[in-house]
C-alpha cells in the first residue's frame, strides 16, 4: 500500500466499485427516489406561487407557503363541494358509459375479424393485469396512493419553507472547488422547474375550462367531469392528451353521431389551441423541450418505472437538459481559458 501506483488503483477501483453500488441502489430505491423527486417538483409549485405572491404581498416567506397552500386546498375544496355530488354522479355514468362503448367497440373489431373473441380478449386482459411487476405495485392500491401523495406534499412543504437549509446540506456532499458551478445548475434547475409548473398549470386550467364551456355548448354528457379530467390529464404532456380525447369521443357518441362529431371537434380546437397558441407562448418562458423526445422519455419511463415514471418523465427531462447546457457552458468556459 505504500506504493503509490497501488494506492492510485486502489482510490481507481474504489471509485468503481462506489458507482456500481450506487447504481444498484437507484435501482432497489427507485419508487422512494420518484417519490422524492416528486416531492420536489410540488415544492417547485409552492416556490412558484409564494414568489410570485411576494410582488403584492411584501411578508414572510413561510407566510406566502401557508396562503399558497391553503389557498390550493380552499379551491380544491370549494369545487367538490359545490359540484361534489355531480361529479360524483358523473363519474358513476362516465365508467358505465365507458364499459358500454368498450363492448360495442370490441364487439365491432370481432365482428371484423381484427380482434379474437371477447371471452378470448377479456381472459388476456386478466393475464395481462395480473402479470404486472412489483414496480408498479407500490402505487397501485388507493392507501399507496393516497400514502405516496401526503410524502410528495410534506416533503414539498418542508423543501418549500426552508430551500437554503437542503442546498447547503446538498452543498456539504460536493467537493469544494465544484460547488460554485454545483450551486449555479441547482440554481438554473429550480428556476427550469418553476418555469415548466407554472406553465404546466396554466395549460391545465385553459384546457380543462375551454372542454367543459365547449362540450357543454354541444349537449355532451358529463361535461363538468370531461372538463375536469382534460385539465388534470394535461399535466402529462402527449399521453394525457389522447387518453383524455378518447374518452370525450366514447362519451360523445354515447348520446348520438352528432353529439359525437362534436366532441371530435372540440377535442381538436382546444388541442390545435393548446399547441399553436398556448403552447409557444409557455414555451418561451419555461423550457422548450421537443416532443419527440418528451414522448420518447415517457415510452422509456413509464415502462420501466410505471405510472410516476410516466407522471414525472417531462421534468426529469427538463433538468437532465439543464444538467447537460450547463455541462456544455463548462467545457466552453474551459476552452476559453486554456
Amino acid at each position: 500500500m505504500r506504493d503509490p501506483l497501488v494506492r492510485a488503483e486502489m482510490k481507481r477501483a474504489g471509485v468503481w466499485f462506489g458507482i456500481a453500488a450506487a447504481l444498484a441502489l437507484a435501482v432497489l430505491l427507485v419508487q422512494p427516489l420518484l417519490l422524492i423527486f416528486a416531492g420536489l417538483v410540488f415544492a417547485s409549485m409552492l416556490d412558484g406561487g409564494a414568489r410570485l405572491l411576494g410582488r403584492v404581498l411584501p411578508i414572510g416567506r413561510s407566510w406566502r407557503i401557508t396562503i399558497v397552500l391553503l389557498a390550493a386546498l380552499a379551491f380544491i375544496a370549494g369545487v367538490f363541494y359545490w359540484t361534489g355530488v355531480e361529479i360524483a354522479n358523473q363519474a358513476e355514468q362516465l365508467w358505465v358509459t365507458l364499459q358500454a362503448q368498450g363492448t360495442r367497440f370490441i364487439a365491432w373489431l370481432s365482428g371484423m375479424g381484427i380482434v379474437p373473441a371477447q371471452k378470448d380478449l377479456m381472459d388476456f386482459g386478466r393475464q395481462a393485469l395480473g402479470s404486472i411487476g412489483r414496480i408498479t405495485g407500490y402505487v397501485g392500491t388507493v392507501f399507496g396512493a393516497l400514502t405516496s401523495a401526503f410524502l410528495v406534499i410534506v416533503i414539498g412543504l418542508f423543501i418549500a419553507l426552508e430551500p437554503r437549509l437542503y442546498e447547503r446540506g446538498l452543498a456539504w456532499l460536493i467537493p469544494t472547488r465544484q460547488r460554485p458551478h454545483t450551486r449555479v445548475t441547482i440554481d438554473r434547475m429550480a428556476h427550469t422547474m418553476r418555469r415548466l409548473m407554472a406553465g404546466r398549470l396554466l395549460g391545465m386550467v385553459v384546457e380543462g375550462i375551454l372542454t367543459w364551456i365547449a362540450l357543454s355548448i354541444g349537449g355532451v354528457p358529463i361535461a363538468l367531469l370531461l372538463g375536469i379530467l382534460t385539465g388534470l390529464l394535461a399535466f402529462i404532456p402527449n399521453v394525457g392528451a389522447f387518453i383524455s380525447g378518447v374518452i370525450m369521443v366514447a362519451v360523445g357518441f354515447s348520446a348520438g353521431v352528432d353529439t359525437g362529431l362534436w366532441a371530435i371537434g372540440t377535442y381538436f380546437v382546444v388541442q390545435t389551441f393548446d399547441g399553436y397558441v398556448l403552447l409557444p407562448i409557455v414555451a418561451r418562458k419555461t423550457v422548450d423541450l421537443p416532443p419527440a423526445l418528451t414522448l420518447g422519455t415517457q415510452i422509456l419511463l413509464g415502462t420501466l418505472l410505471g405510472f410516476m415514471g410516466l407522471l414525472l418523465a417531462d421534468p426529469i427531462t427538463a433538468m437532465i437538459k439543464v444538467w447537460l447546457e450547463r455541462g456544455s457552458e463548462r467545457e466552453e468556459e474551459k476552452a476559453a481559458t486554456s
